[in-house]
């Protein structure tokens, strides 16, 4: 649900806005992407890790904790998007405001969905992706009936509707979030927490500053295409969201049987994914030039279709990675995990900046296509170490969630 709602908010400003202006707001929607991934590797990664299974009063506690660290993290990113925004012009700083404005309602409403999972009531992340979906549907009508096609009440309107769903996921969990106890939680979970926050800040760095050069290199319009190609990917990104999100605390319910089932869970997991994403892709191959890009991009989806099928090989070898990057999440070997992703990322941006130099938007997506599948090798490698060291320690220590992290006694070893 939640990425379907993004899915319709892109889909809707392609078809709305000219191609410079739908380059700005993918600018500032991956911009989102990475303030995201900050705040669920300092905030939801620890609890998703340490609070899965957990009594209920634990879990709320610890939920507390979680959804403020989130709310801080979006005041600061939404400060810093603001800081660069003064920086920009035209269109571009339109979509950076209306972003600053509406990250801490937008990075609240998704440290629900982790909790919600943590706790194994999918049915309530779901619910509260819902609210977001619906608060989402009169904004857009009223975009329409007044003919607003600025890229600043695009973007306002889709994080203020996020606004309204991260105050329903207050009512929903009894829990108000303490941004004042922010600190506390980065304190008891900085072996995870802040191995996370650079581990997430170097994949969608990387992915940032591929999309930034090829704006650069080729223009804002060029980088318009690279978001319609990203898009129509959307419904398996649907799948490969949604499933990631669940895999993580599976993964750490399967390692409390053996860490068997645990390699057995990762690897079934990557080909699962893997299988549906080529599905998805040959979909596509097939059915664009036949009235399904039209339709759905509107005259954008041509300058977009060269960049396809460096699109499916791409996603297919991130799928791959997934399951090698939920044990390692699992296994609580977050220094291990943050070591594959500054390898991997740095191969995807070299791979991404030569290609964009060398070849434009096709050759930057095809590069970043050669360096994910070299991040696979990276990826499972280290997932291969911390299983042989998980195996080798004498202590084999229950999982964390299970110390009363709250009082702040000792968590599981950090490998």
């Amino acid at each position: 649900m939640s990425s379907l709602t993004n899915f319709v908010v892109v889909l809707y400003a392609a078809r709305t806005v000219d191609a410079e202006q739908f380059g700005a707001f993918s600018l500032a929607y991956i911009t989102y992407g990475f303030a995201l991934s900050a705040s669920r590797g300092i905030a939801s990664g620890p609890l998703q890790v340490r609070f899965t299974g957990t009594d209920l009063p634990a879990w709320r506690r610890a939920t507390r904790n979680c959804t403020g660290t989130a709310a801080v993290a979006g005041l600061i990113t939404g400060v810093g998007v603001l800081a660069t925004a003064l920086a920009l012009n035209g269109t571009a700083r339109a979509a950076f405001i209306a972003l600053g404005l509406t990250l801490p309602g937008l990075l609240l409403q998704d440290s629900w969905r982790y909790a919600f999972f943590a706790l194994g009531r999918g049915s309530q992340a779901f619910l509260n992706d819902s609210v977001w979906a619906l608060a989402l549907v009169p904004a857009l009508i009223l975009l329409r009936l007044t003919h607003t096609h600025q890229v600043f009440w695009f973007v306002l309107a889709w994080g203020a509707a996020a606004a309204v769903a991260a105050a329903a996921g207050a009512w929903q969990a009894r829990v108000i979030p303490s941004p004042a106890n922010a600190w506390v939680w980065v304190r008891q979970h900085g072996d995870l927490g802040v191995r996370y926050l650079a581990e997430y800040t170097f994949i969608n760095g990387a992915s940032q500053l591929r999309t930034y050069t090829v704006g650069i290199v080729v223009g804002l319009a060029a980088v318009g295409y690279l978001q319609a190609s990203v898009t129509l990917m959307g419904p398996f990104t649907v799948i490969y969201l949604g499933m990631t999100l669940v895999t993580v605390p599976e993964a750490v319910r399967a390692l409390h049987r053996s860490t068997r089932h645990l390699l057995v869970f990762s690897v079934l997991a990557s080909v699962a994914l893997a299988v549906l994403g080529l599905a998805w892709g040959l979909v596509l191959l097939f059915a664009l030039p036949r009235g399904l890009g039209g339709w759905l991009l509107g005259p954008i989806w041509r300058p977009a279709y060269p960049l396809i099928l460096p699109q499916i090989v791409t996603i297919v070898g991130l799928c791959f990675s997934a399951g090698a990057t939920t044990g390692l999440h699992a296994l609580g070997a977050a220094r291990r995990s943050l070591r594959a992703a500054f390898i991997a990322s740095a191969i995807c941006l070299i791979g991404g900046l030569v290609g964009a130099l060398s070849g434009g938007v096709v050759g930057a997506v095809w590069g970043v296509a050669i360096g994910t599948w070299l991040g696979v090798l990276v990826w499972w490698w280290y997932m291969h170490g911390a299983l042989r060291e998980f195996n080798a320690d004498p202590r084999r220590a229950a999982p964390a969630a299970e110390t009363d992290v709250e009082a702040g006694t000792a968590h599981e070893p950090n490998r």
